[in-house]
């Protein structure tokens, strides 16, 4: 069974204001109609704030925390609304949800983690609906923005493995191997798919040199002669070959 992944939040605590006395309060009005103006003293601290190097607290600040919280928010509800179409086996609704959890979540370290999620996410769905191509894209997104996502690895490896990607498998696995050791799943879908990389690579070196001989026959034609005119004998004493021509 696939299992997609999910996201905690937390909460966050804020520190209760200092309400002015009474007598502070007529200290500043005292102030203020004296001097006519309201000094660091009296006011926000902002220019001695400036002189430290500390830039004064604004609503503008606030305010724009206060979208990217929203913004979060947002994007984790349609997380979660794209985890529940997912397990009822509505992949291309939940892939649209993951996508508008992208969307809605800002290009901010906060929010790495819900993005590379919603990737991971969607490249489970893709798997689903036989798109390897997609999902490798997808975990691809996801391990640019978390490296150490062996979950990530694991399925690009498999995605890898359905489109015969052995070589590029195994590497996934090795490096989900290299970040958890323990990990059962990547060292077996090595041993598993190790020696099926080996029969690749003699089939590729098979078929490159049948086309290697059908481009020599068909110069050597020309002439006359084929690649079987030419034989290849190995040298006893230094191991190197030399061609020979038969007719």
């Amino acid at each position: 069974m696939v299992v997609i992944d999910h996201e905690e939040n937390e909460d966050r605590k804020t520190n209760p204001s200092k309400v002015p006395t009474a007598e502070s309060s007529s200290a500043t009005a005292e102030n203020e109609t004296s001097d006519g103006f309201e000094t660091a003293s009296d006011g926000d601290d902002g220019e001695e704030q400036l002189k430290q190097g500390v830039p004064p607290a604004t609503d503008s600040a606030a305010n724009n925390e206060e979208l990217v919280q929203k913004a979060l928010a947002q994007a984790n509800e349609a997380k979660v609304e794209g985890n529940k179409l997912f397990v009822d086996g509505q992949f291309e609704e939940a892939l649209l949800q993951y996508e508008l959890a992208l969307q809605v979540a800002p290009d901010m370290p906060s929010s790495v983690e819900i993005r590379s999620i919603c990737h991971a996410n969607r490249a489970v769905c893709f798997v689903k609906l036989g798109k390897y191509d997609n999902s490798i894209k997808e975990c691809t997104k996801a391990l640019e923005l978390n490296p150490l996502y062996i979950k990530a690895l694991v399925r690009r490896g498999e995605a890898h493995e359905k489109l015969e990607h052995f070589e590029e498998a195994i590497s996934d696995m090795k490096k989900a191997l290299e970040i958890d050791p323990s990990n059962d799943q990547a060292r077996k879908t090595i041993r598993r798919l190790e020696p099926l990389a080996a029969e690749k690579r003699e089939k590729m070196k098979e078929e490159m040199i049948d086309k290697l001989k059908e481009m020599g026959n068909s110069v050597l034609g020309r002439f006359g002669m084929s690649i079987d005119n030419f034989k290849a004998v190995k040298d006893p004493n230094t191991g190197s070959y030399s061609m020979s021509f038969q007719r």
